[in-house]
């Protein structure tokens, strides 16, 4: 496993995080992945991740599995069903591949989404599209 210097692992997705672990840049992986905390891949993973926390994925990354986390805040290439319960955080460079489900989504200007977005309140409740109609109160007669 590749080692970081303490401000390496400090970026704007990891700011007032611990992280957890890391899969390093040159580090490949298949299989699947379950955590708690925080936890950053910067190299290749294949498989299925599964958390209720967060995950990023670095820059340079590679990731080809099927995503059920908490958030998670990409900055490389993620090729895969995303489902997300808290967010979906798209940075430049990212490049994702397959189909995000989630009640918050941010893509940065830049970044390629090829797929369907689909979102839900937490609550698994479906937002709705046309605004619920309140009736006017009766007007009064003029006096």
């Amino acid at each position: 496993m590749a080692m970081l210097k303490r401000e390496e692992t400090q970026g704007p997705a990891l700011v007032g995080s611990d992280l957890n672990a890391l899969l390093g840049r040159g580090s490949e992986f298949d299989g699947k992945l379950t955590f708690e905390g925080t936890v950053r891949i910067d190299g290749r993973f294949t498989g299925t991740i599964v958390t209720n926390d967060t995950l990023v994925v670095g820059e340079g990354a590679k990731v080809s599995a099927e995503v059920n986390c908490g958030t998670i805040v990409v900055h490389g290439e993620v090729n895969g069903n995303i489902r997300a319960q808290v967010g979906v955080e798209l940075h430049q460079p990212a490049r994702v591949h397959g189909n995000i489900e989630t009640p918050a989504l941010m893509v940065a200007k830049g970044v390629i989404f090829e797929g369907q977005c689909k979102m839900e309140s937490a609550a698994g409740e479906r937002a709705s599209r046309t605004p619920t109609l309140v009736p006017a109160p009766p007007a009064s007669p003029p006096k």
